[in-house]
């Protein structure tokens, strides 16, 4: 037993007037030393220990335990268990489905992949349900509301942790920005309305991609804003209705799609695939936007009644259900009309309305696909507020943006903060601007989850070296990057694709002969392991090889902005919050102790 525990041990046994005691000398003021420094010097202080600061924070990790426990109490009160398995099916289904097919399939359609837009829908569904494995061994054996970041923290240490973080959080941010928008789109489709810009204000002055304000995307978010800080389980129950409903009707646009469509639109004029294989996979890394949301059910860990059983359940099984939805009804759109003709907003609305001749069913999409973009964006912003909230409690960020309010039990500060954050954005950013940011950050950390779990599975530390799995990851990525640049070259390079990929392969099935599995839960498992994990970090890599230079550069600038808070805020934060617990220790050990003035502090508190 560590000496840590030992001293807890030891503290549980100590009568409780004598804890009060202790309590009340660490709150006089006599208990804490007075430094009369000024707010500019001890910056300049603070910035001058930032490198012993960094070799302390910078890989500094957390046992699951204390992630249950010991963070989680920062929170204040605890987050009510309410939730069931139908109701994380429902969450996943709901927050998946209205954001994807009803955003990205006209555009990906006209532009990338033709009526072959299904089987870009397939690869990345592959790709986030591999991910979703790995997600759901980590929210099963650690149930805490922090998704990526708790996970990567507590295996590769706290910045990677915050790093993948703050660009989940980005990308839930953007991404409901954007859903937020095409909800407008939908809305003027279902009242009739043949421009889906009829609802929003243009403004002179401002540059091209800026200029259309979208008040009722800015309503909406600040609508669901309310009801969730009102309560998850009632917030659920809503999500519930709406995911129903939506699934009938989704159901609907795929008969009535297919009754009108005709088999000669899937390879006229230029085939199945007119922009060829690369188009396919380009139109996957966009469509992959379309997946968000399983994750977020990861997120509700700390309000499921029977984590273990319904994690599972509630994560693979939203995204196999979403998956096919999603083919079949990229296939009914693409066999409606040619692909050429598909519009890039509103296309389900647009091509009843304008192609089919079925006005009313035009108006019916266009009140189904509203219904389905509020359900996606009440599960997203569900997810984004715990996320938030989690780093909140990690001292990342404001330590009042992890506090839980007790009557609701939901991280009400940090709910607020990004509905404003999702609202501003909403209101003038142009659809097409969010879409190109979006997918690449959430691929970067579905990456870091895959490799995250490899090495959680086989490094025991004390059992033996990191340094072997450290080498497989690097190389498996390397190989990885070099098979998806070969890929995206103008010429040909198929030898050196076979190279590579052959490659790949080798070194997993060589790292599974050779290096035994140090861990494995109990509880629930990623099965034929480590291949499910280094395939989602192969797609992962893949895909992101697809996405233009404007993502990579964009991402680049926002991933600088986040290292730099880190640098000045973040490392300071957790440092001087380690040194408060350090203090606290000694506090309890001198308690334990006897300490002699504890017996004065005791008088006085009877007295």
């Amino acid at each position: 037993m560590s000496s840590k525990e030992q001293n807890l041990d030891t503290l549980i046994k100590i009568p409780y007037t004598q804890l009060l005691a202790w309590e009340l000398r660490m709150s006089s003021p006599a208990a804490a030393p007075q430094h009369h420094h000024s707010p500019f010097s001890s910056i300049l202080h603070s910035i001058s220990q930032t490198p012993y600061r960094l070799r302390r924070r910078l890989l500094a990790t957390w046992t699951p335990d204390q992630e249950l426990n010991q963070v989680r109490e920062r929170s204040g009160a605890d987050m009510k268990k309410k939730l069931e398995w139908y109701d994380l099916v429902a969450l996943g289904v709901g927050g998946m489905l209205g954001a994807g097919v009803f955003v990205t399939t006209g555009r990906v359609a006209n532009k990338f992949s033709g009526p072959a837009v299904c089987i870009s829908y397939l690869i990345a569904g592959i790709s986030a349900f591999l991910s979703s494995l790995c997600y759901t061994e980590f929210s099963v054996e650690i149930p805490v509301a922090g998704g990526a970041f708790s996970y990567l923290r507590v295996t590769f240490g706290e910045f990677v942790g915050y790093f993948g973080g703050a660009n989940i959080l980005l990308e839930y941010v953007l991404s409901n920005a954007a859903v937020a928008r095409s909800f407008t789109e939908y809305l003027s489709t279902a009242f009739g309305l043949d421009d889906p810009n009829s609802w929003r204000i243009a403004v002179g002055g401002l540059s091209k991609d800026y200029n259309t304000l979208d008040i009722p995307a800015v309503v909406l978010v600040i609508l669901l804003t309310l009801c969730l800080c009102h309560s998850t389980k009632e917030s659920s129950m809503l999500n519930l209705f709406m995911t129903v409903f939506h699934v009938i009707f989704f159901g609907f646009v795929i008969v009535a799609g297919f009754y009108n469509g005709t088999p000669t639109n899937l390879v006229e004029p230029k085939g199945f695939a007119p922009f060829g294989v690369r188009g396919v996979v380009d139109g996957a890394a966009i469509v992959y936007f379309s997946y968000i949301g399983y994750d977020s059910v990861s997120t509700m860990a700390e309000e499921i009644k029977t984590p273990t059983k319904s994690l599972p359940v509630g994560i693979g099984g939203s995204v196999l259900i979403v998956s096919a939805l999603y083919c079949l009804m990229a296939l009914s759109l693409s066999s409606m009309i040619p692909y050429y003709m598909i519009s890039e907003g509103a296309s389900f609305s647009s091509a009843f309305q304008s192609k089919v001749g079925w006005k009313w069913a035009g108006n019916v999409v266009g009140v189904g696909a509203s219904l389905g973009i509020v359900a996606s964006l009440l599960v997203s912003m569900l997810g984004q507020a715990r996320y938030l909230c989690v780093i909140g409690r990690a001292r990342l960020m404001p330590s009042w943006l992890a506090k839980v309010h007790p009557s609701t039990g939901t991280p009400m500060n940090a709910t607020i903060i990004l509905g404003m954050c999702t609202a501003s954005i909403a209101l003038f950013t142009d659809l097409e601007i969010v879409l190109e940011i979006i997918s690449i950050g959430t691929l970067f950390v579905f990456y870091l989850v895959a490799n995250a779990l490899i090495y959680r599975r086989y490094v025991s530390l004390g059992a033996n070296k990191p340094l072997p799995i450290l080498l497989f990851l690097l190389l498996f990525t390397a190989s990885s990057i070099g098979f998806s640049i070969c890929w995206r070259l103008k010429r040909s390079y198929w030898w050196l694709m076979v190279l590579f990929g052959g490659l790949t392969i080798a070194i997993t099935a060589l790292f599974q002969c050779k290096v035994p599995c140090h861990h494995r839960p109990l509880k629930w498992s990623v099965p034929l392991m480590p291949w499910p994990a280094a395939a989602s970090i192969f797609l992962n890599l893949f895909l992101m090889s697809s996405l233009k230079k404007k993502s990579f550069q964009r991402f680049g600038v926002w991933n600088c902005i986040i290292v730099l808070f880190y640098l000045l805020y973040g490392v300071h934060s957790t440092f001087q919050a380690e040194e408060e617990e350090m203090n606290m220790e000694r506090e309890m050990t001198s308690v334990i102790d006897n300490d002699p003035n504890s017996s004065s502090q005791l008088d006085k508190l009877e007295a």
